[in-house]
């Protein structure tokens, strides 16, 4: 399946499984399993900017000094 097209991030995550599924199997030939590998890690290079894209978009809203909200990056717990 060529990514020309725009697929979203769960398309991206249902096809990068079909590929890992195809070259488990271990019988495409060598030429094809390439193809594969290559579309796979585009695929993987855009759902990782898509993750990165989203965790920017995450904010914690916490109350300020004042008493008003304010927003904060997010951190997960344990993260310092």
């Amino acid at each position: 399946m060529p990514t020309k097209k725009k697929l979203t991030f769960e398309q991206s995550m249902a096809r990068l499984e079909e590929i890992v599924g195809l070259l488990e199997k271990g019988d495409a030939p060598l030429e094809q399993a390439m193809a594969l590998f290559e579309e796979g890690a585009g695929i993987l290079r855009i759902c990782t900017q898509q993750l990165d894209a989203a965790e920017q978009k995450v904010k914690l809203l916490t109350a300020g000094p004042d008493g008003q909200p304010r927003e904060e990056p997010f951190q997960e717990e344990g993260a310092q």
